[in-house]
């Protein structure tokens, strides 16, 4: 009875040793309130005037706070645990805070020259340096031709690409494809423009026009498509694949009713992804699009304005309060574009998904 009761009286005690000393679920809040108080008293008493230091001071204390009082409470195992969730967090809000300070940023700057007007017309015949009026239409028109011509290039041979190095690839060429694939992804645009300008417009003899610009784009997205639908046919279970050539179908009718449907969602967002990365280039435009400040809805034939370089020429002109404002009025409409796009490829992926039905 003794040996029975000894070891009754022992496990509530071992119980309570190991979950007593816990701090309460509040207490990061609380942490992180205080730190952030004490790290703003800091600043304003230093007389730092930027913020971003207010929140670096803020961060350090949250940081060496969280450990210390953790360690104190629970122990150093747990303190560690603890500090490197902390440090998780503090890294996941120093990558939020520029992103969402820049969106509402271009918001704030940009909503004052959304109008029916600026969308609609274009900057033919007007002064920018001396009147309001003029819009982004004709930026808009070929923002979208010259996108869409890029990817109806650089996406089915991307796709194409990493079908054959995941599918078919093996031996010396898939190696040589993988490293000139990677090679190609830190290409620099303005390197891009300076080919296509090169082989062309010089050598060729072609005239600047939208789809000039579109052969740089398509460089410079092929290598992302590449990449992102190489990775995403590797996630493919290879069980899948078994049980078709099992059922006797042919390499190629697996892949297209198999494989690819499996991956359409990552496909999709890859895409997406080269997309928005080439939607934004300045550089192969202007050496070979040229720009115009009229409308023209033919790619193939005479320069032709897009949203980036738009934005660069409203900018760069010295004392130009209205060009200014039509430039964030530009780049709230682009960031609009990019973020629509990366909305239909979600539609896109969840509706061709193949769990999207269950």
């Amino acid at each position: 009875m003794s040996a029975v009761s000894t070891v009754t009286d022992t496990t509530p005690q071992l119980s309570h040793r190991l979950t007593a000393a816990r701090l309460p679920r509040w207490a990061p809040a609380g942490i992180a309130i205080a730190s952030i108080a004490v790290g703003c008293g800091i600043g304003a008493a230093a007389g730092l005037k930027s913020h971003l230091q207010w929140g670096l001071i803020s961060a350090l204390l949250f940081l060496l706070v969280s450990y210390t009082v953790s360690a104190a409470v629970e122990g150093r195992r747990q303190a560690r645990d603890r500090f490197a969730t902390s440090l998780i967090w503090v890294s996941f809000i120093c990558a939020v805070v520029p992103l969402v300070a820049l969106t509402f940023y271009t918001v704030q700057q940009g909503i004052g020259a959304i109008s029916p007007e600026f969308l609609t017309h274009s900057m033919k015949g007007i002064a920018a340096t001396l009147s309001p009026d003029g819009g982004i239409y004709h930026a808009i028109i070929g923002t979208i031709e010259q996108v869409l011509l890029a990817t109806l290039i650089a996406a089915p041979i991307g796709l194409l690409t990493a079908v054959y190095l995941v599918e078919y690839g093996r031996g010396r060429l898939a190696r040589a494809v993988t490293f000139f694939v990677d090679v190609m992804t830190g290409i620099p645009s303005v390197v891009a423009g300076l080919f296509v300008l090169s082989l062309w417009n010089i050598a060729l003899g072609f005239q600047y026009s939208g789809f000039s610009g579109s052969l740089a784009l398509a460089i410079l997205m092929m290598p992302v498509v590449v990449r992102s639908t190489e990775e995403m046919l590797k996630l493919v279970p290879n069980e899948l694949r078994e049980a078709s050539y099992a059922l006797g179908v042919p390499r190629w009718k697996t892949i297209l009713r198999i494989v690819l449907p499996t991956a359409v969602g990552g496909i999709t967002t890859g895409v997406m992804l080269a997309v928005a990365r080439i939607t934004g280039e300045t550089a192969p435009v202007m050496m070979l699009v040229f720009g115009a400040d009229f409308i023209n809805s033919d790619p193939f034939n005479g320069p032709q304005q897009s949203l980036p370089l738009y934005i660069w020429q409203q900018y760069s002109q010295i004392n130009n309060d209205y060009g200014y404002q039509r430039a964030w009025g530009a780049a709230l409409v682009l960031i609009a574009f990019v973020m629509g796009l990366n909305l239909i490829a979600r539609g896109i992926a969840r509706w061709r998904s193949p769990k999207g039905g269950h």
